[in-house]
């Protein structure tokens, strides 16, 4: 069992950044992916990034590559998600899960409670 709390979402201009951190629980952290994810409203949760149990792997949508980085402290038991250049189309709740480490949603069996970012033009 993992339990995830993220944090770090808020209010920004465009052009901006955020910094998310994702804080697990238990001592398995690092034997799971870890992924963040983003639902806007109206709209289906979406694949933002991804990184391998050990850090060496990591995966990015489109949308997100280039201005997004994603790393973990396994010693800290923390993944984060570094988040430059924001658009307003990034506006979303974003969520870390725990699973596989790629890039489909249903590999993924541990979810935090979500924390919004909310970029305005």
């Amino acid at each position: 069992q993992v339990q995830l709390v993220e944090s770090g979402g808020g209010l920004v201009q465009a052009g901006g950044s955020l910094s998310l951190s994702c804080a697990a629980s238990g001592r398995t952290f690092n034997n799971y992916g870890m992924g963040w994810f983003r639902q806007a409203p109206g709209k289906e949760r979406e694949f933002v990034a991804a990184i391998s149990a050990r850090g060496g792997d990591t995966r990015y949508a489109n949308s997100v590559k280039g201005r997004f980085t994603i790393s973990r402290d396994n010693a800290k038991n923390t993944v984060y998600l570094q988040m430059n250049n924001l658009k307003p189309e990034d506006t979303a709740v974003y969520y870390c899960a725990a699973g596989s480490g790629r890039t489909a949603i249903h590999e993924y069996h541990y979810w935090g409670q979500g924390t919004q970012v909310t970029v305005s033009s």
